[in-house]
């Protein structure tokens, strides 16, 4: 009698030609270019000063909230520090960049006026 085999393999697939190694290669080159324009936009200055305000805005809350831990009048916790601090940093970087648009539509209104001489 011979022996019949009761678990079942699946068929072996064979494999896909290597096509990876072409999509490798492009987004390398993607990689290298999204890298030089990211470096490019910190680069510029209205980022530059963005960074800096909320990073400003994140120190002086960690502050208050050190303060106000030992003076009694806040809870203690890093939790409740870096949400306020986030939080300050995020409302800084807001409003100086609705400041910014404001100062760009003030500009923009201004060349459309005709002057009258």
């Amino acid at each position: 009698m011979a022996k019949t085999s009761t678990s079942k393999t699946a068929p072996k697939r064979k494999k896909a030609p290597a096509r990876g190694a072409s999509k490798a290669r492009k987004s390398r080159s993607s990689d290298s270019s999204s890298v030089d324009a990211l470096s490019k936009l910190l680069e510029h200055p209205l980022v530059a000063e963005l960074i800096s305000v909320g990073a400003i805005a994140a120190v002086a809350a960690i502050a208050d909230h050190n303060v106000k831990t030992r003076t009694g009048e806040g809870r203690k916790g890093s939790k409740q520090a870096l949400k306020a601090a986030g939080t300050a940093a995020a409302a800084a970087v807001g409003k100086r960049l609705m400041n910014e648009f404001e100062e760009i539509q003030k500009a923009s209104k201004e060349k459309k006026k005709p002057s009258r001489e």
